[in-house]
């Protein structure tokens, strides 16, 4: 059976050994065995840049890459997190790199693929942050830096975003409705897959007298999360952590 998986916010780094086994384990088995694999988005906790080889990013740069020569086709959107996955990545890999709103025929439906922080447009200071990351002229001011300060500048973000994060309401950090038909309409697309607010689920949503699909991928916080597309359907599975 023709087989289509997707994932997102896995938050892989080398203090999660329970996400990274799993995550592993699951592109030996489940993604092997499928048609294509796309990676919607922080399949890191954080990315400095591509010319970072530590052990820990070239053990998952090798474990896609075995997927691919494997006759996966594999894609990725970067997220929030990983935001800086470019090209090189897509040379070690043979990973995918697509536009952050990426549009697909997933088995004869119009599909609209994105990371999904785009559509929270209710918290305002994300969003100034996230133009500012997504300059192409401070990307240049950044990686002209040496590896390890673009390390501590990182850690220091992260720690300034987890801090935020617990004075926003649930809601700020959701999509905002609106935001979500005006995008659908823009495409023209009866589905939308994404991740980012890490609330896994299937919407349907009425629009313009027509029934459309918003399918939100979980994280893998305490268990893997994947979304398994055939052309008889589509659903949202779980993956157990070893114990």
């Amino acid at each position: 059976m023709r087989t289509t998986l997707f994932i997102a916010d896995l938050h892989l780094s080398e203090t999660t050994p329970a996400i990274t086994d799993c995550f592993l384990r699951f592109l030996e088995t489940e993604a092997s065995q499928a048609e294509a694999l796309y990676i919607l988005g922080d399949l890191f906790e954080y990315w400095v840049g591509d010319d970072d080889n530590s052990d820990y990013f070239w053990s998952i740069k090798q474990a896609l890459k075995a997927l691919v020569e494997r006759g996966v086709y594999c894609a990725f959107i970067n997220g929030n997190r990983d935001l800086l996955i470019g090209h090189r990545f897509e040379q070690q890999t043979g990973v995918k790199v697509l536009p952050q709103e990426t549009l697909i025929d997933l088995y004869g439906r119009p599909t609209l693929l994105l990371h999904g922080d785009t559509l929270c447009i209710d918290d305002v200071a994300y969003q100034a942050y996230r133009a500012k990351v997504h300059n192409p002229r401070n990307q240049r001011i950044y990686y002209w830096l040496p590896l390890w300060l673009r390390r501590r500048l990182v850690a220091k973000i992260r720690a300034k975003s987890k801090q935020g994060k617990q004075q926003k309401s649930a809601e700020i950090m959701d999509v905002n409705e609106a935001e979500v038909a005006r995008v659908l309409r823009q495409y023209h697309m009866p589905l939308m897959i994404h991740g980012h607010t890490h609330r896994p689920a299937i919407h349907q949503i009425e629009l313009d007298e027509q029934t459309t699909q918003r399918i939100v991928l979980g994280d893998w916080y305490t268990q893997g999360s994947v979304l398994r597309v055939t052309e008889q359907g589509v659903a949202l599975e779980q993956l157990a952590f070893k114990k």
